[in-house]
């Protein structure tokens, strides 16, 4: 289906709702019924009647039809966060005494819920290396059910080969999870590599204007089925209507803002690339990236994340760069108009928490909608101020 067709008319019946241009926002945590019968046939498949806004709603149903065709999948469903999200998936696919293997260094929260949380009921895991598709093959064990992938991973951006993946997974009979957070749909789409369960974290560049924290689950119709009926229905993971309505609103503009965000995060690496007093940099697409061609041949574009580590001998020349830094806001998370700056050193030397694995030096920049030229100088009249102590 045509992108603008996705974005613009799917789901948006509008003959239903006096011809309005934005979908009604139905706001109502219940639905009444006429007949014993009609209440019957929505609770045979709650899926896709509504009877209770914790399950579905109509204006939530409008966003599910535009995301799962953006990431070309049977269906989709919309959860309270990115979290939620892999949350749900990972767990409707395992059970006690069942083997997890996860690429190294996930979303913080996804290395929580493997590493604790369901190590808690009984749930092993394994955390390889997904750049070699021998390190993933050689962790699996006979009880190993699911494969959870970040392709490009946090922070340093490590790609793994999704066909491959994929193809591993049908051959050992085991469920694959990829978070697609960092691409988006405009530029990635895994099902069409043969993954099974696609994530993102719709707070990012789904939404796309800093006011929404949601989550996407995006997969077939059996599998999305098993997911509503525990995890989502039991959990209580749906997101209101009126998030759902903002989130289709910034849809409206995903492809020009992703488009955007990437043009100028290619400038800017570009440019960071080339400064002396910038070690290393980290963004997919640039030919001088490690693993360029396997991004490139499952990648049409990157977005906005650029990770750089700073030619830095102590803590305090990190310190007086970021406290040089204007224009860009210091933030987690990424997507919106506002460019934003999370440097690792923020986790390091925090008393009770053990020091993070990754070095204090890196800092990992989003490229929002400003323009290029005005966020480099920003970045190098900070970098004027890194000399030696």
């Amino acid at each position: 289906m045509n992108l603008d067709d996705i974005i613009t008319h799917l789901g948006e019946n509008r003959d239903q709702y006096f011809y309005s241009i934005a979908p009604p926002i139905i706001q109502t945590s219940n639905f009444a019924f006429q007949s014993i019968e009609e209440l019957r046939k929505a609770f045979a498949n709650e899926l896709t009647h509504h009877i209770y806004t914790r399950g579905n709603n109509p204006t939530v149903a409008i966003l599910r039809k535009k995301l799962a065709a953006l990431e070309h999948t049977d269906d989709a469903l919309v959860v309270g966060s990115g979290a939620a999200a892999v949350s749900a998936s990972i767990m409707s696919m395992v059970k006690t005494g069942d083997h997890i293997i996860c690429v190294q260094k996930p979303y913080s929260w996804t290395y929580k819920l493997i590493s604790k949380l369901l190590f808690r009921f009984g749930v092993e895991y394994t955390f390889v290396d997904g750049r070699h598709i021998t390190e993933i093959e050689s962790a699996i064990r006979p009880n190993t059910k699911l494969l959870y992938l970040e392709s490009p991973n946090t922070l340093t951006f490590e790609i793994q080969d999704l066909k491959a993946c994929a193809a591993l997974g049908k051959k050992h009979n085991i469920t694959t999870v990829i978070d697609n957070s960092h691409a988006s749909p405009i530029f990635q789409n895994p099902a069409d590599f043969g993954i099974d369960i696609i994530i993102h974290s719709a707070t990012k560049y789904i939404n796309g204007h800093s006011d929404v924290v949601a989550g996407v689950i995006c997969s077939s119709h059996e599998i999305i089925k098993i997911i509503f009926e525990s995890e989502l229905m039991t959990l209580g993971l749906t997101i209101s209507p009126h998030d759902a309505a903002l989130i289709i609103r910034g849809l409206r503009t995903l492809d020009l803002r992703v488009r955007r965000s990437d043009l100028s995060g290619r400038i800017i690496a570009d440019w960071l690339y080339n400064h002396p007093k910038i070690e290393k940099v980290y963004f997919p697409l640039h030919p001088l990236f490690e693993q360029y061609e396997l991004a490139s041949s499952q990648m049409s574009g990157c977005g906005g994340l650029i990770t750089f580590k700073l030619k830095a001998e102590t803590k305090d020349q990190v310190l007086k760069f970021v406290s040089s830094i204007k224009r860009f806001l210091m933030a987690v998370s990424w997507g919106g108009y506002e460019s934003l700056m999370m440097p690792s050193i923020a986790f390091h030397d925090i008393r009770g928490i053990p020091d993070s694995p990754i070095h204090w030096s890196m800092i990992r920049l989003y490229i929002g909608l400003e323009t290029p030229e005005y966020l480099i100088e920003d970045l190098s009249l900070a970098l004027d101020q890194v000399k030696p102590d």
